[in-house]
């Protein structure tokens, strides 16, 4: 059994961020789930564009607003507290920031190890290592 409390992330390694967003990552590849679990923070106000195309996400909204586009079919759908919006295609997508920052639970498959960043298109690379 695995107890993570995310007070106990902050300030640490599993805490990835810059000026617009947060991502505190609960639970790794290296935690041996299948996927990786985290709680993200996006900045009101705040664009981001992502493309996650080696990974499927699943993305749960506890508290704040925005609104993601679609950016295939440029439908835009307004994220607020109990919404969940699933990457199920590896949808290209932009996240916006709304009136009040965003708290997103979210859930990789595959599980990321912690050390990815976003490269050109917003995409994390795939992970080949064996660990």
């Amino acid at each position: 059994m695995k107890i993570v409390r995310v007070q106990d992330i902050i300030g640490t390694e599993r805490e990835v961020s810059d000026k617009q967003w947060t991502s505190r990552r609960l639970l790794l590849k290296k935690d041996g789930m299948g996927f990786s679990f985290h709680e993200t923070i996006i900045k009101a106000g705040s664009e981001h564009t992502f493309w996650y195309k080696h990974h499927l996400e699943a993305v749960y909204c506890v508290a704040g607003n925005g609104r993601i586009k679609d950016l295939a079919t440029g439908e835009v759908h307004e994220i607020t507290d109990g919404t969940l919006y699933a990457l199920d295609k590896h949808d290209r997508h932009t996240l916006y920031g709304g009136t009040e920052d965003m708290r997103l639970i979210c859930a990789f498959n595959p599980p990321v190890t912690g050390r990815e960043i976003h490269d050109e298109d917003g995409a994390y690379l795939p992970d080949t290592s064996e660990d």
